[in-house]
C-alpha cells in the first residue's frame, strides 16, 4: 500500500524540474498518484476497507487541489503533468 523509498527517488528524479527540486508540485503529484494507484489495487482485493477509502479519497482530493493551482499558475506545467501522468482531466 504505502510507496518505498526508492520508488519514491526514482519518482523526484523522474519529475524533478531542476537539481535538488524534491517539493514542486510536479513531484507532489507524480508522488500523490503513485499512493493513489497502489489504494486502488488494495482496494480492488478489500472491498470493506472503508478507512482505506477514506485515505483514497482524501488523496485524490489534495492531487486535485495541487492540479488545480498548477493550472492557475502556468496552464503549459498542469497540461504536460496531465499526459505524463495519464489522468483524465
Amino acid at each position: 500500500m504505502s510507496i518505498t523509498p526508492e520508488r519514491k527517488q526514482e519518482l523526484i528524479k523522474e519529475y524533478q524540474t531542476s537539481d535538488g527540486d524534491t517539493g514542486s508540485a510536479e513531484v507532489q503529484v507524480a508522488i500523490l498518484t503513485e499512493r493513489i494507484v497502489n489504494l486502488t489495487e488494495h482496494l480492488k482485493t478489500h472491498k470493506k476497507d472503508f478507512h482505506s477509502r477514506r485515505g483514497l479519497l482524501m488523496l485524490v482530493g489534495q492531487r486535485r487541489r495541487l492540479l488545480d493551482y498548477m493550472k492557475s499558475k502556468e496552464q503549459s506545467r498542469y497540461d504536460t503533468m496531465i499526459k505524463r501522468l495519464g489522468l483524465r482531466r
